[in-house]
């Protein structure tokens, strides 16, 4: 397998942009406090659902002309985002948002959605799945899976589907190559996380945060919402500590982290079991950037480079399952 690191390329800038540098720092003194003071309590959730709400729908707004397309089948929840110009074909990117468990939904990645599937040429399925504390595990995994297994369902193929996740997102996606292989359903073609959890004790990000702070939240406050939806789980519980046996079939992976967030350990320990288990995974490490900088076009124009590079990751991962389908 391949094993390469984008840490330092080209394509990849070696120091962050004014705008990114102003971002962090507005995000360290503006919405740090609030994060970490905030209660994982009713009224603590619910105002932490808007705040993220609000941040998104101004870092990353939905673009003028994006198709929005409801979807409730079943236990499947989410929607289908096609940027102006897309349309359905045989294609499309199954994508699953972060939220900590907790703060997110399909409506506050909308935006998000709607540029990758612009700069892919495809339509993205966005699930909805349910959030802690009203919902604790394993109902996000059940769902990311039943959304996964429906796309197959309605006639895509595993190599025509490629998948993207950011933050919980990203434990969601591994999760789901897990139980593809221990169900033997087909892995998808290629997988993309944009600052992946991995660990949900955040012991990982609170050993990275002593040597760098985080602008957007503290390990210990951001530990809480995993918490919320393990509910005492013991940490070493299936599905919520992620293993990769050596040997399993892997998709190519590609992972972008922000230089500046907690969360970076968690993409360099992701990767490199990714790798010691037979896979191919790439590694980049954008400087400055906060937590999901890809959601944030209208704040730091790193975002739109870093989903550029992804979307041609994607492409040319769905073109070599096409080549290899010709030559077998």
């Amino acid at each position: 397998m391949t094993r390469s690191t984008r840490t330092s390329i080209p394509g990849v800038p070696t120091a962050p942009s004014t705008r990114a540098t102003l971002a962090a720092a507005a995000t360290q003194f503006g919405l740090r406090p609030l994060n970490n003071a905030v209660p994982m309590n009713a009224p603590g959730v619910w105002f932490a659902r808007k705040l993220v709400a609000t941040f998104m729908a101004v870092g990353g707004p939905v673009p003028r002309g994006t198709a929005v397309t409801p979807v409730r089948s079943g236990a499947v929840r989410g929607e289908w985002v096609r940027a102006p110009g897309v349309s359905f074909g045989k294609r499309a990117v199954y994508y699953i948002h972060g939220s900590g468990y907790v703060i997110c939904s399909a409506r506050t990645h909308r935006g998000l959605a709607a540029q990758l599937s612009r700069k892919t040429g495809l339509p993205v399925f966005l699930t909805d799945y349910r959030l802690a504390p009203e919902h604790r595990f394993p109902a996000a995994a059940d769902d990311v899976e039943a959304g996964y297994r429906w796309l197959l369902d309605r006639g895509y193929t595993a190599d025509d589907l490629v998948i993207a996740g950011d933050s919980a997102g990203g434990h969601l996606a591994l999760d789901l190559l897990i139980e593809n292989e221990r169900r033997r359903i087909p892995q998808p073609a290629a997988v993309v996380m944009f600052s992946p959890l991995f660990d949900l004790t955040l012991q990982l990000a609170a050993e990275q945060e002593r040597r760098q702070r985080d602008p957007l939240i503290s390990a210990k406050a951001a530990s809480r919402m995993p918490r919320a939806y393990t509910q005492g789980l013991p940490d070493d519980t299936p599905r919520l500590r992620l293993t990769v046996p050596e040997g399993m079939s892997l998709p190519p992976m590609l992972i972008q982290v922000g230089g500046t967030e907690m969360l970076s350990a968690d993409a360099r320990a992701l990767c490199a079991m990714v790798r010691a288990a037979g896979g191919s995974c790439e590694l980049e490490v954008w400087p400055g950037q906060v937590h999901v900088f890809q959601a944030l076009p209208t704040l730091v124009p790193e975002a739109d480079q870093a989903l550029a590079r992804a979307a041609d990751f994607l492409r040319t991962a769905l073109a070599a399952r096409t080549v290899s389908e010709k030559v077998s």
